[in-house]
């Protein structure tokens, strides 16, 4: 069998998302879920491996601007909805498909990055995404965990608005806090609606998505959007606080909606989404071992231009180091790189000097964001000094002042 690959046509895009919804189960979406995504989907840049009339796999990128070290926004390409058919598997598709990607865009020069988020992490890697990010989890006893906060957090005021209408207040918070943190997107016409998302038929028995604003000198300086599951035993109630995202501009108005959460009657445990690894609520409790934090991987990043991304972030310290890069993949990323760089800019240049470090693109990418030591990369062996003490100098320079994240899933 031979398959060909497409560019989706829009007129087929039922069928095409129907197989990757079978590739994940099958189980299918709420309409407004599957709406949305339709709405999302660039078309011109997703495309379909065909088995005669068959759509026998799925891949699609988005058209992102990630933040990184310095505070920058960087031009990247989403990885998305990738899939192959049961029927299909092993013999060559997925390949086709990411080296189909990884040309396009190189080929038009706009990103040099390209990032994703694996639902099996074994995939990816040698195609040269490393893992970025990590996301905390956590399942917080608000009857055992206690909170302080600082001052100046009677001052804020909460009000409790329908989610739908505060939109506008809470993306532009949200988008003062994205050159903050390395790894977060910036939010394109659409996306915010990804927040909204509550279909009746996945909430599992909590309530509709709540929002509340926090807001402090005639402003809004902080959002959080959550719901309540309610739950009942014998020794009375235990209802759980469901959190989906919480933004703020200063401390005190962290701190009150934090409070907010903890103080909603009826309920004994605070159930995080995705939240940094750094968030600072873990140093407002009292007993963070009853918080029952967890970590996963999350955002995977590959640096389609070595030279170009490496130019387009800053570095905590001065680097002037020699980098050896291997990338069979995308072999016109290997050979040797001078990154030289501070925190006010960088550059970065082949040149024919010895090499200081040698490593891949994968290892690379891991280390792009700040988020992953090159010094633990080469704890691993995955990382080789050549040159003595180039490695605590890369290290220390690529290391972000706060942990990278990425705030929801594409």
């Amino acid at each position: 069998m031979r398959t060909e690959l497409r560019v989706l046509d829009p007129s087929v895009w039922d069928d095409w998302y129907g197989k990757l919804v079978l590739a994940f189960g099958g189980v299918p979406e709420a309409p407004e879920e599957s709406a949305l995504w339709r709405e999302l989907t660039e078309c011109e840049r997703s495309i379909g491996a065909w088995d005669g009339a068959d759509i026998v796999g799925t891949a699609g990128l988005f058209s992102f601007r990630l933040s990184v070290p310095g505070g920058a926004i960087v031009p990247a390409a989403g990885v998305t909805m990738v899939s192959v058919q049961a029927t299909h598997r092993r013999r060559g598709v997925l390949r086709s498909m990411m080296r189909r990607q990884l040309d396009d865009i190189r080929a038009a020069g706009d990103e040099p990055l390209a990032v994703l988020t694996a639902s099996e992490p074994d995939i990816y890697g040698r195609f040269g995404y490393g893992a970025a990010t990590q996301n905390a989890y956590a399942e917080i006893d608000t009857t055992r965990a206690r909170l302080t906060v600082p001052e100046g957090t009677d001052d804020v005021r909460l009000r409790t608005v329908p989610p739908e209408s505060a939109v506008e207040a809470c993306e532009a918070v949200y988008a003062r806090r994205v050159s903050a943190r390395p790894g977060m997107l910036e939010r394109r016409a659409g996306w915010e609606r990804l927040s909204l998302l509550d279909p009746p038929g996945d909430r599992e028995g909590a309530s509709p998505l709540r929002c509340v604003l926090a807001e402090s000198g005639g402003e809004v300086t902080g959002y959080a959007r959550f719901a309540v599951k309610p739950d009942w035993d014998l020794a009375g109630p235990k209802g759980t606080v469901i959190l989906r995202d919480l933004e703020a501009l200063d401390p005190a108005s962290y701190a009150a909606l934090w409070r907010l959460l903890f103080e909603i009657d009826l309920t004994s445990v605070i159930r995080t989404g995705s939240r940094p690894v750094d968030d600072p609520w873990q140093h407002l409790v009292s007993d963070i071992r009853r918080c029952a934090v967890r970590l996963r991987d999350s955002l995977y990043v590959r640096l389609v231009d070595v030279g170009a991304a490496l130019e387009r972030r800053t570095y905590a310290t001065p680097v002037d180091a020699v980098l050896e890069v291997t990338d069979p993949f995308c072999p016109w990323n290997e050979g040797r790189w001078r990154l030289s760089g501070d925190t006010k800019g960088a550059s970065c240049e082949r040149t024919q000097d010895a090499p200081d470090l040698r490593l891949g693109v994968r290892e690379l990418g891991a280390a792009y964001l700040g988020g992953v030591s090159l010094t633990a990369l080469a704890g691993a062996g995955r990382v080789q000094e050549t040159r003595q003490g180039a490695l605590t100098e890369a290290a220390t320079a690529f290391a972000s002042p706060v942990a990278p994240w990425l705030p929801h899933g594409f």
